[in-house]
């Protein structure tokens, strides 16, 4: 059941950004050109996955423990360091160059081109680089 539960939380995050163009890079490169011809559409997206956040960890957290596992998962860490901030830097750095994050390069899969697959290849190099310095 908590699979089942997870392939269709995935299936309907990658319709949610289908339908809202987040699939498209052009779309997140427009939100970032603040000088020239501004798309906003990425600022209501992202104000929607907020609300609905806030929303919903309010509704979650009023039950004892989870629907489908043992307990909460919950990170512990609270203070910024390098690794951290690094890996936000590298993020911000890689969509703003692709116009992917991760959640909307996996959707667009059905589509591959190069700068997609070059996108791809590149995060999951970060991955293995990643698991190599923290070991």
């Amino acid at each position: 059941m908590k699979t089942a539960a997870g392939y269709a939380a995935g299936l309907l995050f990658g319709i949610g950004l289908a339908v809202s163009g987040m699939t498209d890079p052009a779309r997140v490169v427009g939100f970032l050109d603040v000088a020239g011809a501004w798309d906003p559409t990425l600022m209501f997206v992202l104000g929607g996955a907020v609300i609905t956040t806030f929303i919903g960890y309010r509704l979650v957290f009023k039950r004892s423990t989870p629907l489908l596992g043992g307990v909460f998962q919950l990170p512990t860490k609270r203070e910024l360091d390098a690794k951290l901030l690094g890996g936000a830097a590298l993020f911000g750095i890689g969509w703003g160059l692709s116009g992917y994050c991760p959640g909307p390069a996996i959707a667009s899969l059905g589509g591959l081109s190069l700068p997609l697959l070059a996108m791809l290849a590149t995060m999951v190099l970060g991955w293995f680089v990643a698991r190599r310095l923290s070991a």
